[in-house]
């Protein structure tokens, strides 16, 4: 990051910070604490970045804080290039269409969507040469007093900690080792989500295409990725429970034929790639809700705190703005963890909430019709957009100018 000597001096004397996680809200918070004048060390359990994933979306003030990073340029030159979507039906037939370009780029498909392997891999890019990253390893004990954390690596390194931040997903390791059993915290809306690239053998060109069978609520889509020889593929179907392994890739891709088995339109063609795709994933779709996202000297962020499920399209607008938040709210309290995790509260609870609440409206909306089933939502009325507006926007951005920012001047890109 063209750290100079002065730099490093500040950023050594500062708190040492450990992240786990470093997918998207992991290197976000590496980013702004080392702003801030922190030592930070990133752990991954992986052994390298995880390259694809589904595509994510920035959307009003998530676009801001990206901006703020410096990042605009390089973000926008690794998206998707989505044009926009369309919904179909069984015959390929056009239903309905949304743009990139409306709601100002903040609409259903947003007009920064990238690939979250992609996200990954440019706040990465951005960070290694000012944080340090260890990978194929995790935390494997943590103890911590009124001073510090010590931590014990599964690889056997001790070491001790200012803070400790947990980046580390919807099946957080940390929180489970901090706050208590997932079972805790995870609310389920009742689907299962699947993605994996194939190639694009379907003629995709720059437009997302659902297919929606409204009869047993399954849904099939296709979007477009950088890579132009090949396609995102997505599934989505309801279910009360899911009795697999997350981590059994095997086991899951049996369960997605199983319950996609009949569907209609170009799933059949799809699902013929099961077998050889390299980015497998399935899970419920879920959701964390907590009372509280710190314990003394350890705090949560990203999904590992306030999941909003991909219901919601802003999982990864939660991640960056809550990482410019704590990182802001720990500095402007010099450090001392619980006033600067109850700020960080305060601050991100009803943009979090107001999230969570358009992922649960969504997931209902896709529910199979029954006699005891809760009216759909109606995504035309005024409190929806209301309700929209504040989960885009509805949260104050601080600038900070009391704490330190190794950019200067303010807002100008960190050079690699």
């Amino acid at each position: 990051m063209g750290v100079d000597d002065s730099e490093q001096r500040t950023r050594v004397s500062g708190p040492r910070v450990l992240v786990a996680g470093a997918s998207i809200a992991g290197p976000a918070v590496a980013h702004w604490l080392c702003r801030r004048g922190a030592e930070v060390t990133v752990v991954e359990r992986a052994p390298e970045l995880r390259p694809g994933g589904q595509a994510v979306d920035a959307r009003g003030v998530a676009k801001e804080v990206i901006g703020r990073m410096g990042l605009d340029a390089a973000v926008r030159a690794a998206c998707t290039d989505t044009a926009g979507a369309h919904t179909v039906d069984t015959d390929g037939h056009v239903l309905e269409t949304f743009r990139a370009d409306d709601d100002g780029g903040d609409g259903f498909i947003a007009d920064i969507e990238i690939l979250r392997g992609d996200l990954s891999q440019v706040l990465y890019d951005h960070t290694r040469d000012g944080v340090e990253y260890i990978f194929g390893d995790r935390i494997a004990e943590l103890a911590q007093d009124a001073d510090g954390v010590d931590v014990v690596f599964a690889g056997g390194d001790r070491r001790r900690f200012d803070l400790v931040i947990g980046a580390d997903g919807l099946h957080s390791e940390l929180r489970a080792m901090v706050f208590g059993p997932h079972e805790r915290f995870l609310r389920h809306l009742g689907h299962v989500l699947a993605f994996y690239s194939v190639p694009n053998e379907f003629g995709l060109d720059r437009w997302l295409l659902e297919y929606q069978d409204q009869e047993s609520g399954r849904s099939a889509l296709l979007r477009p990725i950088q890579d132009a020889t090949r396609a995102m593929a997505m599934f989505y179907s309801a279910s009360a429970d899911l009795d697999v392994d997350y981590r059994d890739v095997a086991a899951q891709k049996r369960l997605l034929r199983e319950r996609m088995a009949g569907l209609g339109w170009l799933a059949p063609d799809i699902l013929a790639h099961l077998d050889d795709t390299p980015d497998f994933y399935l899970d419920q779709v879920a959701q964390v809700v907590m009372d509280r996202w710190s314990s003394g000297r350890v705090g949560l962020l990203g999904d590992a705190a306030f999941s909003s499920s991909p219901m919601s399209g802003q999982g990864t607008g939660l991640a960056l703005v809550g990482a410019y938040l704590l990182a802001g709210e720990l500095a402007a309290a010099e450090w001392d963890p619980d006033t600067g995790f109850a700020r960080y509260e305060a601050r991100m609870r009803s943009f979090v909430e107001a999230n969570q609440e358009i992922g649960r409206l969504n997931a209902r909306s896709r529910e199979v019709p029954g006699p005891d089933a809760e009216p759909r939502p109606d995504f035309a009325s005024e409190w929806f957009a209301e309700l929209v507006g504040r989960a885009i926007n509805g949260i104050e951005l601080p600038d900070y100018v009391e704490v330190p920012d190794s950019v200067a001047p303010a807002g100008s890109p960190i050079t690699s």
